[in-house]
């Protein structure tokens, strides 16, 4: 009996001991190294869509979609004298007015990261201060207008056919 009291004591105190010394150790170096976080302590704020009409030639080539996400600090934000939507809107007209040369039909000559980053290199200049910290893109398109006639032509159809079948259901 004096045995398996003896070893209990003895596997509590070894227990004891490792549960001690680990700490300890921890303690010295860190349980690992921590996290860095991404942007943490900041809001993240969706726009509407914002629709720019593109004009090339004295005509309207189409229509460019997009749906951001931008990231601030809600101290900042809160100093801001105008909307933050109304100047995010602005720099997306801005910048795609400025860059004629961006062609919506080739996928190949858009750069994302460039319109990123100058829409929040933009804000920040034009703020005064490190106002939008990241630009996120929720949404993207464009449509031509031939697509826009299309559409519309088809919305038409089908309300035509669906006017035509409920006075048919009628009589």
């Amino acid at each position: 009996m004096i045995k398996v009291i003896a070893i209990a004591v003895w596997i509590c105190a070894a227990t004891l001991g490792a549960v001690f010394y680990s700490f300890q150790a921890a303690g010295e170096k860190g349980v690992g190294e921590t996290p860095k976080p991404m942007l943490g302590g900041l809001d993240y704020v969706k726009t509407d869509i914002i629709s720019v009409p593109l004009i090339h030639n004295a005509s309207i080539d189409g229509y460019f979609l997009t749906k951001l996400v931008y990231t601030v600090e809600p101290e900042q934000i809160k100093k801001l004298s105008i909307p933050a939507d109304a100047l995010i809107t602005d720099q997306v007209y801005t910048y795609l007015y400025s860059n004629p040369q961006i062609d919506f039909t080739n996928k190949q000559t858009i750069d994302l990261d460039a319109f990123r980053a100058a829409i929040r290199d933009t804000i920040n200049t034009r703020v005064g201060a490190n106002l939008v910290h990241e630009v996120l893109i929720d949404q993207v398109n464009f449509l031509s207008k031939d697509e826009i006639r299309d559409n519309w032509l088809r919305r038409k159809k089908s309300e035509t056919a669906s006017e035509m079948t409920k006075a048919f259901k009628d009589h």
